[in-house]
This record gives structure tokens, sequence and C-alpha cells, in this order.
């Protein structure tokens, strides 16, 4: 709709931004809305613990991702500083940041920060929302120039905001760092350079140059696509004024795929996410906006709603060691114990004992399952431990097979093995046969990736031994790796000579009168593997995979179910379709389901409807124009239209004398029909002055 343009004709109002409070108002700290009795809970307090953990881990991984490119870029802006004059154009970084369009803003915030902290200079944020045209654009940059260096506001208040141009910005410039030797530079980062208008900024870089021998301008381009963008949106005459020097930071699926590797898929993180949650929170990062903050976000709902729906869920928290499970378990009141006993894992677990005094007891005693429980819920910790580790050892030898038939990243093979046993699947057995077609020196390398691999884990397990933190059974990664280094020395010695096969095979007994064609058709193929010759390389490397196959992946790779791993429901979310309706967002069924209902979300009594189709006087207004329109066809006639809304406001006349229409009713209908026009639902029609087309169907 045009910003003036509407159905309803009058006079419309815009507020001057420039205009400022007399009073700037202090910012209220956000206290909690849970109270005391919420936040004592154990699923709170284990949730928050395990969160904060979780996110200062995400943290100090970006934070170390990012300190390469903010490293980079504090060096540009000190060496601009350094040259005293202006060597004829802008000094420019143009930052490639990727298509994660929703986390920039945070990102050039804490970039204007680490700019702003570690470096002489006066940082402004030009976002396109504040550079519509040249004039708002030069006084967003002179007032926030202005207003990073002035403590005291009134300095501020002798300039009103028209006020505000380069010259301006020139004499105070001059007047606060005159005495200086070295003089601060003005940073002007734009965080959005594709959505910036294109006039307005070749203008303005044009206007910037202008001044550049008395103001030392450093400009930075936060561009989403490509350094060819820049060169297409500005013309040369325009260029020719800039010097650009482009950084180009770390995509967004290199960010997720570091931040998955690192915290959320390891047994650090004893939360897991099944294959549908998991997949729906990658596809939605993929297919729709590639945030990071967005996976973030929507892992953390998923982890709140996992504790949210079980106090029992806050057993899977985060742990230092297994006294401090102990007291958890003790918290646990004899309904949550029950609500243990009815798990769909525990029959399993109860069903394999061969004691029946112990099964006897777990079912009846809560003081005998709350011992029983620490070593359960600390098998299930070594079993991620494990699986993790052999989830790496696969995605170390597949990652780099042609065409990738099990997929290249972390994330991928985690969809496959959380969902079925993946030794079962064809793109597994795929890979173990090309696997199997490694030379001698190719087998040897993968080995020694491997055991890099789980030398690494054995070595987090060892510093979480010296951190006092909980410490996992190492010793069936330990087999692993024995296993591999036995098999390694066996792969070093052998050699390429063919062994000769002792077995010899008469042709006589193939030809039988009474042989079928299918006996036959075996007999031969068997013959024919016997006949190949086969090297101490080829053995040795059929050893290898074997292994690789029976004793790591079949072993520990296995899913987690309610028939192999005991109470894994405690440490795995699965409600896919629960969280799809909260982190997907479907704004037309809301807003039918708020202007069709609107008791929905108002939860007034008023509202109440004893049938969806009704529609009473206590309505919003314009809930009972939207209810009425949807009795309309594609035209709809305004006189009918508000004759029908005031039926619905006002009792109707009994002598069926048609009255005048009130004017307050009138202009409630006109305001209404204007909130329609805004949502979308209807336009004005060119054909009939009076008719108004419906654009929903």
């Amino acid at each position: 709709m045009d910003a003036t343009n509407s159905v309803s004709k009058g006079v419309f109002v815009f507020k001057n931004e420039a205009t400022r409070a007399k009073g700037r108002k202090k910012v209220q700290s956000c206290s909690s809305f849970l109270d005391a009795s919420t936040t004592n809970q154990l699923w709170f307090r284990m949730y928050k613990k395990h969160w904060e953990r979780t996110w200062n881990m995400i943290i100090k991984l970006q934070t170390s991702s990012y300190s390469k490119i903010i490293g980079d870029l504090l060096k540009f802006i000190e060496s601009c500083q350094k040259v005293n004059q202006y060597e004829g154009c802008l000094p420019t970084a143009a930052l490639l940041t990727g298509f994660n369009q929703n986390d920039h803003w945070s990102q050039f915030e804490k970039l204007a920060d680490d700019i702003q902290n570690n470096t002489f200079s006066i940082v402004v944020l030009l976002p396109a929302r504040d550079g519509a045209n040249l004039k708002q654009a030069v006084e967003t940059i002179v007032e926030r120039c202005v207003e990073s260096q002035s403590k005291d506001r009134n300095v501020e208040k002798q300039f009103r905001k028209n006020q505000f141009n380069l010259d301006v910005l020139e004499a105070w410039y001059q007047e606060a760092h005159a005495r200086r030797d070295v003089k601060p530079n003005l940073v002007i980062i734009v965080p959005d350079f594709e959505s910036f208008n294109t006039t307005v900024l070749q203008d303005l870089i044009i206007i910037l140059d202008s001044y550049a021998t008395k103001l030392p301008f450093v400009l930075v381009f936060g561009v989403a696509t490509d350094i060819s963008t820049i060169h297409s949106v500005l013309p040369y005459h325009v260029t020719s004024k800039i010097k650009i020097s482009v950084f180009q930071s770390e995509p967004s699926t290199t960010n997720l795929n570091n931040i998955l590797n690192e915290v959320l898929l390891t047994p650090y993180c004893p939360f897991h996410l099944s294959s549908k949650v998991f997949k729906l929170l990658v596809d939605i990062f993929l297919f729709y906006d590639f945030s990071v903050n967005g996976f973030i976000q929507g892992f953390k709902y998923a982890l709140m709603d996992h504790y949210f729906q079980k106090s029992i869920n806050g057993l899977s928290a985060v742990i230092d060691d297994e006294r401090q499970l102990t007291a958890i378990v003790h918290e646990l009141s004899p309904s949550e114990l029950e609500q243990i006993r009815q798990l769909p894992s525990f029959r399993p677990y109860v069903e394999s004992l061969q004691n029946p005094q112990e099964v006897i007891d777990l079912l009846t005693d809560d003081d005998h399952l709350k011992r029983s429980l620490t070593p359960m819920i600390m098998q299930v910790h070594n079993y991620w431990f494990t699986f993790h580790c052999a989830l790496h050892v696969l995605h170390t030898l597949v990652s780099d097979l042609p065409k990738a038939p099990l997929g290249k990243q972390i994330r991928e093979l985690y969809c496959l093995c959380v969902a079925s046993d993946v030794t079962k699947l064809s793109e597994f057995k795929e890979c173990i046969q090309l696997l199997s077609f490694l030379s001698k020196e190719e087998m040897l390398q993968k080995i020694q990736q491997v055991l890099d691999v789980i030398l690494i884990w054995v070595e987090r397990n060892d510093q979480l031994s010296i951190e006092g933190c909980l410490v996992y059974d190492v010793v069936p990664v330990e087999e692993m790796a024995n296993g591999l280094v036995v098999l390694s020395d066996e792969l070093v010695a052998a050699n390429h000579d063919p062994i000769v096969s002792e077995k010899q095979h008469d042709k006589s007994s193939f030809l039988s009168p009474h042989m079928g064609r299918q006996e036959l058709r075996e007999k031969l193929l068997t013959a024919a593997k016997h006949s190949k010759s086969e090297s101490a390389v080829t053995k040795a490397i059929e050893r290898i995979m074997e292994y690789f196959v029976k004793h790591i992946f079949c072993r520990y790779l296995r899913p987690a179910t309610s028939e192999t791993v005991p109470l894994v429901e405690l440490f795995l979310y699965n409600d896919s379709t629960y969280l799809r309706q909260h982190i997907v967002g479907a704004p037309r069924a809301a807003v039918h389901i708020a202007l069709n209902n609107p008791q929905y979300y108002t939860q007034c009594d008023c509202c109440t409807l004893d049938e969806s189709s009704c529609i009473v006087p206590s309505l919003p207004d314009l809930s009972i124009a939207y209810k009425l329109h949807l009795e309309c066809g594609r035209m709809i006639n305004l006189f009918d239209w508000l004759q029908a809304f005031r039926t619905i406001l006002e009792d109707a006349n009994k002598d069926g004398v048609e009255q005048q229409v009130d004017p307050i009713i009138q202009a409630r209908f006109t305001r209404v029909v204007a909130e329609m026009q805004f949502l979308g639902f209807i336009k004005t029609s060119k054909t009939k002055t009076d008719h108004v087309t419906r654009l929903t169907w």
C-alpha cells in the first residue's frame, strides 16, 4: 500500500524523527517473570546450567574464529591512521560476510565495539535504513560522531538534527582534536552494502572524498555476495575515489560446522536431537536464512522444551562428577521415580536383568532405584562418548571419498547414524568397497588419521580429569586404537607377492549330467573367486576393513533406541512437529485465527464463540469486518459491507425504516477497511469506485 493512499481519506501525520525527548529514560534492567517456585525446580536449574555452559563454549569458539578477521581489520585501520596525508582516495575495507543476513547486525556491532576499544577511532554504524536519502545519511554520520565523543549531552543539544552537516563535523573535529598530535580516524561502517540506495551511496562517497583532506574517513563495507558487487553498483568515477582492501570472513556454513563439531555434536553436550529435529533445524539454516544465530536459538528452544516437558529430564544435564549426579537423583520425588519406571527404555533394561530380586527392588523400592540410576545414567553418558568417537572415525574415513556417498560433514553422518543402523545402508557398503581399493600407503595414512582422532578424544578425557569434571570410560576407545595399531603393523610387514591357493578345483567336477544351470553358475562364480591371486597387502586391508565394520561401527554406531540404551529418552529430543510449529512462522494462519477467533489469543470471556462462524457485537471491529468479508465474493460493495457491519453493532430498526448511519460507526468502519487494506485482504477497485477487490480466497 502506498504511504498516504488509502480507501479512507484523511490527514496523515508524520512525526519528526529529529525531535528529541526532553529527558532520556534510564534503561530498566529486565528481571525474570518467573517466580522463585519455578526457578528453584530441578528442570529449570539444570536447563540454565546446561545452556550457560553450552553458550559459553559457543561464544569462545566464535570469538576465536572471528579473532583473525577482526585482527586484520584493526591492523588495516591502524595503518590508515599512520598515513598523515591524503593519498587521493578513501581507504575502504570490503568485508565479505556471506549470506547470513540475520547475523550481520550483531557481527558489525561487535566489530564497531572492537574498533572503538582497540584503535583510536570514531566509529559510525550507517545501515541502509538510516541512509534513505543523502541528507539523512549525512545527518546520521555527523550526529553519531558527535554523540560518540560527547560525554556531556549539552554539547549535543546545541545543534538541531537538521543542522548536522559535514561543515559542522569539520569544525567540531578541528576544535575537539586540535591539540592532539595523532588524530582519530572517522570509521563509517555500512553493514548492508547491497541494501543501500545506490544513488545515495555514490553521492556520499563523492562528498566524503571532497572532505577527506581535512577529515580522515575510513569506509567499511559489509558485502554479503561478492566483491564484484561493488564494481557493478558503483561506476568508475566513484570507485576511482576509494582504495579497496578485501577481507574474507568465515562463511556461515563453516561457522555452523565448527559449532556442531566442537560443541553441540559432542558427548560434552549430553542433550541430543533426533534425526528429524536436527534435519529440520539444518534445513531451515540451509534453505532459508543461513543464520547461525537462528540455528542456535532453535537448538535453545528445543533444549528448553525438553527440560520443561518433564522434570526428570534434568538428569541429562551437564554434570561435573558422579557425586553431583547422585545429589540430583536424591532430589527426585516418588512421582518422578514412577515416571522413570514408565519410560519405554526402562522395561527392556529390567527384563535383561538375571536376578529376580533386583527386578522386584527396581519396580517397588524407591531407594534401590535411586542407587541404580547413577550407574544407568553414566552408562548413557559413556554410550554418547563412544558413539561420537566412532562417528568422527567414520567421518575421517569417508569424508574424502569420490562423490561422498555418506556426505562430507559430521552433521550429515549424524543424521544417518542417529536414525538407523548405518552399517546396513547401501551407501555405507559402497564406502567400504571404495576404501578396500586403497593402496597400502593410502590405507596407512587413513589409519594414522583415525589414530589421531582417537588420541584427541583420550586427551580431552584426560583434560576433564585434571579439571575435576566428569570422566568417561576410555577403555573402548583405547581398544579401538590398540586393534588398529596391530593391524597397521601387519599391513606394514605385508608385501604384494601373490598368494598361491592350495586348493585346486578339478574341472571335471563341474560337469555332471544331472547338474542344473543355477548350480553350475554358482560353482563357476565360486571357482572364479578362489582362483583370483591375492597378496598379503590385500588380505591385511580386508582384515582392517572388517575390524572397522564389526568391532567399531557395528558396536558403537548403533542408534540410540529404547531397546539398546536405558533412559535414552532423557537425553534425546524428538518432537519435531511441536518444534516446527513454534520456530517456523505461519503468519497467514496466525492472522486468520486471530481475526476469525480472537478469543484464541485474547482469552477474554466476551469474545467466546459457540461456533467459529458466529459474529457477536463484542468482537473487535477488525474481526467483525474480516468475518463479513469472508461471506463475500471477489468484489465487495462498500455500502452493503457497511450496512452489515452496522447491523452487527446496533439493533435493527423494528419498523424497517432505514436510519441514518451513526457517524461513530461509519468512522469505525472506515478505520477497519483501511486496516484490512493494510493487511493485504482487499484493494481498491479501478473499475467500480464503490467496490473493493478481495485478494484472498
